[in-house]
């Protein structure tokens, strides 16, 4: 097999897909590179055809980083670095908004590697935007004004008490991840910790208030940035198929899954890679 990976751009800022490598086995530290390098460029990367288990997932998150055990979502049975994305008539989703997975704790995630499992015969696509790519799109005097702020991040934002009370030992789960992640602040502009890039950082999901500005100050730039950065420029679509493979920069982007499928069931394995404390440097 060739050492080399294609990378195939899919928008001129966000998006590849990249063929020639087999997730199925273990890359080599070549292959890993092209990988790694290519997701940091791209800012979300797709893989057909990509047939692996719990474990290989877990496996391959593991060389980018630790892993995050999420507070509440459901894992692979054995394998609880792996979160199961089921969603149905009896769970909805409650990803269908513009997010970045679990801005919510000290060091938010550095990446995710999400694999498609069950797929409704249409819909279900998962989009995303490059935080990148809408700083970059702001005018000199209004990306001075945003440099410094910070911004409260909030788990009860996402995770909203009504839809955790089908059971008590659920309810129980949700009162504990609440006690254990207070809302806490993080920069709205951050500084990428290997490209040195900026990037808008305040999302949809969990972004409740920029703290340094008044209340209406605040919903004015909140309102304004959730439309920016979700600007169609800024956006790559990816039409799913059995098997596929999405591996992003949680520190860059941004992402929505589309909710359009329903009463048909889709079911997708994530592997969250925890990444390091948000700043932004000049």
């Amino acid at each position: 097999m060739s050492e080399r990976l294609t990378v195939t751009p899919l928008g001129p800022y966000i998006g590849a897909e990249i063929s020639g490598v087999d997730l199925t086995r273990p890359l080599n530290d070549n292959q890993f590179e092209q990988l790694y390098h290519a997701m940091l460029r791209h800012q979300v990367i797709f893989l057909r055809n990509q047939v692996i288990t719990p474990e290989l997932q877990r496996d391959l998150a593991l060389r980018f980083g630790d892993l995050h055990i999420h507070p509440v979502y459901p894992h692979a049975p054995g394998v609880e670095e792996i979160i199961v994305l089921d969603t149905h008539d009896n769970n909805p989703p409650d990803n269908d908004n513009w997010h970045t997975d679990v801005t919510f704790i000290e060091t938010p995630p550095a990446g995710a590697i999400l694999a498609s499992k069950e797929l409704p015969s249409t819909g279900g696509d998962t989009l995303w935007t490059s935080g990148i790519a809408a700083w970059e799109a702001l005018s000199e005097p209004f990306r001075k004004l945003l440099s410094g702020l910070q911004a409260e991040h909030d788990f009860k934002k996402s995770f909203q008490e009504y839809k955790y009370r089908k059971t008590e030992e659920e309810h129980q789960r949700w009162l504990e991840a609440v006690a254990k992640h207070p809302p806490l602040l993080h920069p709205v502009v951050r500084t990428h910790p290997v490209t040195g890039k900026q990037a808008l950082f305040v999302n949809e999901g969990f972004t409740t208030r920029i703290v340094d500005v008044s209340e209406k100050e605040s919903e004015a730039l909140l309102n304004f940035l959730f439309a920016h950065v979700t600007k169609p420029e800024f956006q790559v679509r990816w039409r799913w198929q059995p098997n596929d493979v999405a591996i992003w920069d949680n520190r860059v982007t941004q992402h929505y899954a589309n909710a359009d499928y329903l009463p048909q069931r889709r079911i997708m394995h994530r592997a969250t890679i925890l990444g390091d404390k948000p700043f932004y440097r000049a």
